[in-house]
């Protein structure tokens, strides 16, 4: 674009001043007049055949011409018309880049930022703020890049709360939504210690605005960041203080089950044995304070019976496990569809306890019919429909199940095979009289 003035006094054949800005862009900001600079490299040619040319040219090059003229309207105190320029940034990049970009959030930002330092309009500010915000935990490309805008729009809130923008509530939110958002960051960055700093800033919000009630999200955060550093003791120490306050306030409420689930766990992966029991009761609490909240064919529910039955796998309680997860099967059949993951893998664990007790008929039928799901979920060559086609193999080797194949395969032929038709007295081979 470094070009655009040379390319249009050429074909255009003039050099008189033009308006500032080409009308197929439009604006979104109403109120707003720009004012008409003299025709330069950074004002968009309006006559004739360059004024074409300038519409026909691609979203990426308008984005870098608009992007450099607001800059340059920021210098010349240009102010009305710069805020113009950004907010068709902000839609260029949407167009360019698409909903999940970084930059979009960016521009967002740039344009709050624009809004509250050139015209003090807290309002527009505090939208294009939020719209930043919420589009930053889902940008594709989120880095340092990430972490300097979340710390620009602290700065931008604490300027709306001093212009009386924002109240102190609004303050409070939207700061707790930053430190989460850095806490994510640096969390994706490996940098744990700056994630958990981050929830203790915010931990010591609510618990200075009296909302000791809020922090159980916190304290879960805090206990997934200690639990990815292996510190699963601490991670034990924080879910236990998010499920205190979950059962002082919403015993049977949803954030209970969860934090219940977490707790058993952890607990159930913790080296400790005297863990065992507590991860029993964790577990026994969840699956109670699920079904009351949710019911018992929720995905949830069925998914924290799941972490149960291993659990009690893996304690040697096979029977109470087997005995689950028989029952369990035709509410996944409705919940989740005949067809499904969760299905075979019940079938898969089903199969495998009878493989261990020796009963290697019932778990050659199991572990088939774990197999027909899988062939349709994954396709033959996916690693578990590999695993499973061994164990049916390998099962149909024994000398049990092969005789069983056999009868099978014996009646089956016999009920196929046409009845021998009755000798006639007048066959071929009897000499007619004559």
């Amino acid at each position: 674009m470094a070009d655009v003035h040379s390319k249009t006094t050429t074909r255009a054949g003039s050099s008189e001043c033009t308006a500032a800005s080409p009308e197929s862009m439009g604006s979104t900001s109403r109120g707003v007049t720009a004012s008409p600079p003299c025709y330069s490299a950074l004002s968009s040619p309006q006559t004739g055949y360059a004024r074409r040319e300038f519409i026909m040219m691609p979203p990426e090059e308008k984005l870098k011409y608009f992007d450099r003229r607001a800059q340059a309207r920021e210098d010349n105190k240009e102010l009305d018309a710069c805020i113009q320029d950004l907010v068709r940034c902000a839609a260029l990049c949407r167009l360019v880049y698409g909903d999940g970009h970084l930059k979009v959030a960016q521009a967002h930002a740039r344009l709050a930022k624009a809004y509250l330092q050139f015209r003090g309009w807290g309002l527009q500010a505090q939208e294009h703020s939020a719209l930043a915000r919420e589009l930053l935990p889902f940008c594709s490309s989120v880095s340092s890049c990430g972490e300097s805008s979340f710390l620009e729009a602290e700065q931008v809130l604490e300027e709306l709360h001093q212009l009386s923008g924002i109240n102190q509530e609004e303050k409070m939110k939207t700061e707790l939504e930053i430190s989460a958002g850095l806490s994510r960051i640096y969390r994706r960055q490996n940098r744990p210690e700056e994630a958990l700093s981050q929830c203790e800033k915010s931990l010591q919000r609510l618990k200075d605005c009296g909302e000791p009630e809020k922090t159980c999200s916190l304290y879960r955060d805090m206990a997934a960041i200690e639990q990815d550093k292996g510190h699963l003791d601490r991670a034990i120490e924080h879910l236990t203080k998010a499920h205190a306050i979950a059962m002082s306030h919403s015993p049977e409420e949803l954030e209970g089950a969860q934090i219940s689930h977490s707790l058993a766990l952890v607990l159930a992966a913790a080296a400790e044995p005297h863990h065992n029991e507590s991860a029993g009761c964790y577990f026994e609490q969840s699956l109670s304070a699920y079904q009351n909240s949710a019911g018992s064919q929720d995905p949830a529910f069925l998914v924290a019976q799941d972490d149960f039955c291993r659990f009690l796998l893996l304690s040697g309680q096979q029977e109470r496990c087997v005995e689950i997860q028989k029952a369990s099967l035709a509410t996944k059949r409705s919940t989740f569809g005949d067809l499904s993951a969760e299905v075979a893998d019940t079938l898969q664990l089903l199969g495998s306890v009878e493989m261990s007790e020796g009963r290697l008929t019932p778990a050659h039928r199991t572990m088939r019919k774990c197999l027909e799901i899988q062939s349709l979920l994954y396709g033959p060559q996916h690693k578990k429909t590999k695993a499973t086609q061994k164990a049916v193999d390998m099962l149909a080797r024994a000398p049990e199940v092969a005789e069983r194949q056999h009868r099978q395969e014996r009646r089956k032929t016999k009920r196929h095979t046409p009845p021998a038709e009755p000798c006639s007295g007048n066959d071929g081979n009897s000499m007619s009289d004559s």
